[in-house]
């Protein structure tokens, strides 16, 4: 392997502060681990500059560098804790070799403008290191979850079977216990058809009330708007303190008036209240889509003979699809996920996915609740891409409309 051709070599103490950093940052964790988060970090730091002092003064050969550092940190890995850290150290390793010679070579240049000054160059890569590091912080959480979840023990601890990826520590009983559960299938099947039917009436309301508020000419229109976004803002406690008393005389009225079963009203008044809440998310996201519409394509089908409606769903719905497909995943998403608002309207007859994986945190401690979050991440992580995708497809579809 040739090495790569240098841009600019970089002195030493510029290289030493970065791997140090590096070499702090995971030696700060493993030294925390074993009592002593100040020591690890030191170590780490010294280690990895002592590294690439030795790669550039005096073995000066960049594959078989990064290749001792990959070996070297996962056979230290195995010594400490088995196949599982082995993997994780040969990971920095690799991570670790390769930044040394990114650094030395001025390689982190490759892709930027050259009159930048090294301020800027800081603040390029600082701020890019600021959101990964939120980034992880926010997603080991859900690494943590879904490995858990094939726990084959009843325990929401890793197993000394887990960590040494002994195959008789994993096991599907958990999933098996969600699909054959009567709760947790009654409570699942509650979220299919409440979720559904609350986006569907969130999408068409939204949509019509992002339409209209798109007019110039409507009156008071920002306090309109104001308004119906109000669920994002206010506190959900409060909307469903709210919403409490006021769809209790709604289904009073229903049961009394109407004649209907109360657990049909029971239903009627969490869909209506789910609805509620994703309205706010259609609304938002139509408007963002009508932004970049042009009205000369509804004037144009007018003065061709086309109705409102006709206009509506052959020339303007085609174009904000993706903005109302986004708002209706969204709300969705909402719905499905939404715990307090179903407490406060809903009862027993209407207990939903989260509702039960609520009453089993207080009740009862199953791994099953693992197993339930894991389906939610799959399910939320396939949303997303679809919402990603028709987002790309509006930004798209937005260039190509005449200006």
């Amino acid at each position: 392997m040739a090495a790569l051709t240098p841009i600019s070599r970089k002195p030493f103490w510029l290289v030493a502060l970065m791997v140090g950093g590096f070499g702090a940052f995971f030696g700060l964790f493993i030294g925390t681990s074993n009592g002593s988060g100040i020591t690890g970090a030191i170590v780490g730091a010294a280690l990895m500059v002592g590294l690439a002092w030795a790669y550039i003064n005096l073995l000066k050969n960049e594959p078989v560098g990064r290749g001792i550092t990959f070996a070297a940190f996962g056979i230290a890995g195995f010594a400490a804790g088995g196949l599982p850290t082995a993997i994780l150290g040969a990971l920095i390793g690799a991570l670790g070799g390769w930044l040394i010679y990114w650094a030395y070579e001025g390689r982190y240049r490759a892709y930027l403008a050259p009159y930048l000054t090294w301020q800027q160059v800081l603040w390029h890569f600082g701020f890019r290191t600021i959101c990964g590091v939120i980034f992880v912080f926010l997603i080991t959480p859900i690494l943590v979850v879904l490995p858990l979840s094939f726990n084959a023990q009843n325990f929401f601890t890793f197993t000394p079977e887990m960590l040494r990826f002994d195959p008789a520590g994993y096991s599907l009983k958990h999933y098996q216990d969600f699909f054959s559960n009567n709760e947790w299938q009654r409570s699942f099947k509650n979220s299919l058809i409440i979720a559904p039917i609350a986006t569907i009436i969130s999408v068409t309301l939204g949509t019509l009330a992002a339409i209209g508020l798109s007019q110039s000419h409507v009156p008071g229109r920002r306090a309109i708007m104001a308004i119906l976004i109000s669920p994002m803002i206010v506190p959900l406690i409060i909307s469903a303190t709210g919403m409490f008393f006021f769809y209790s005389q709604i289904g009073n009225w229903m049961e009394g008036s109407l004649g209907l079963d109360k657990n049909l009203v029971g239903y009627i008044k969490v869909v209506l209240a789910h609805a509620v809440l994703g309205i706010p998310f259609v609304i938002i996201t139509v408007t963002a889509t009508l932004v970049g519409f042009d009205r000369s394509l509804t004037r144009a089908a007018a003065n061709m003979g086309a109705d409102p409606v006709t206009t509506f769903f052959r020339v303007q719905m085609p174009l904000i699809l993706p903005g109302v497909i986004s708002g209706g995943l969204f709300a969705f998403i909402t719905s499905f996920d939404e715990v307090v608002v179903v407490l406060f309207v809903g009862s027993a007859s209407q207990k939903t996915l989260p509702w039960q994986m609520f009453t089993g945190l207080r009740e009862q401690i199953s791994p099953t609740i693992l197993a339930v979050a894991t389906i939610l991440v799959v399910i939320s992580i396939a949303l997303l891409t679809t919402l990603e995708f028709l987002r790309r497809r509006s930004e798209r579809l937005r260039g190509m409309s005449p200006s």
